[in-house]
């Protein structure tokens, strides 16, 4: 295949390898969680991603930010990205908030960042954007809404919904940020920078918020490994990529499938049952994410 054919595939593939990818998140959480603090858990997960890209990033001999500059907006997005967003929600399904409730709220995500690009970025939002903002939004309810936990919401203490909001904010501000302030570095040492601040704030937390308590079963290193591989090395990077050539409402959109695709792998794996509902929720998604991705 030739070189252009390959990069024009790979451009076309990265969205959708990027949405299954984020989609098994709920693995990690699900059969980790049960055996380890939220925060004591995330922190192990930075170490070994630091560890593990630090090596890469030293074989293959890859560059370095060469700013200070370059150093602390990665720092910052990081911190927005990976400690604010993952850490929020964990603390909030650690306590007892359910998945899907949870899943709805981040999956405001795309419509908050609709409202922001045109002030922080000077990005244009397309009336068709604009319709598949809100249809994405319509989907996402849809099909988060067909889960036998969303039953439980008038029984929410609305405390346990303050980690999920920073969460929002969190992954919303760092998309934003990065695309403003560092689209393009290296994904394998910018990955280390990014993580860094991120492992510092994290632990420092844990005794504050939690105890480095961890319960070494092998579901709890299948989990770990999971997130350290797939998660924290494959999704990360397509997310850092993605934001670099595309428009932060476009890579925003992509988050209204997760829900959808999460839907479908514990179908698979778990035996959950589908509804009806969420079926043309997923319809409505896609076809929501197809309009805000289009730019004319």
């Amino acid at each position: 295949m030739p070189t252009t054919q390959f990069s024009q595939l790979w451009l076309s593939a990265m969205p959708l390898l990027f949405v299954i990818l984020w989609s098994t998140g709920f693995i990690g959480a699900k059969f980790g969680l049960p055996h380890a603090d939220a925060l004591a858990f995330l922190s192990v997960r930075y170490a070994l991603v630091i560890v593990l890209m630090t090596g890469l990033a030293l074989m293959m001999q890859a560059p370095w930010p060469k700013s200070l500059r370059l150093w602390i907006h990665l720092g910052i997005t990081g911190l927005l990205l990976h400690a604010g967003y993952l850490g929020g929600v964990f603390i909030a399904i650690d306590h007892g908030l359910p998945a899907g409730i949870t899943s709805l709220i981040v999956g405001m995500q795309p419509l908050l960042t609709a409202i922001l690009a045109g002030w922080l970025l000077h990005e244009t939002v397309t009336r068709k954007q604009w319709l598949g903002i809100v249809l994405g939004l319509i989907g996402v309810t849809l099909v988060i809404t067909g889960r036998a936990d969303m039953t439980s919401l008038g029984k929410i203490d609305p405390l346990q919904l303050i980690p999920v909001l920073f969460a929002l904010v969190s992954i919303t501000l760092g998309t934003l940020y990065q695309k403003k302030f560092c689209p393009v570095f290296d994904l394998r040492t910018g990955a280390v920078v990014q993580f860094i601040p991120t492992l510092i704030v994290t632990a420092l937390l844990v005794p504050v918020l939690g105890n480095w308590q961890m319960d070494w079963t092998g579901e709890f290193i299948f989990a770990l490994s999971w997130l350290v591989l797939v998660l924290s090395l494959g999704a990360i990077s397509l997310l850092s990529l993605l934001i670099r050539q595309s428009g932060a409402v476009s890579v925003s959109s992509l988050f209204y499938l997760t829900p959808a695709v999460t839907a479908l792998m514990a179908w698979v794996l778990f035996n959950e049952r589908l509804s009806l509902i969420q079926l043309v929720g997923m319809i409505i998604a896609i076809s929501g994410v197809w309009l805000a991705r289009k730019t004319h």
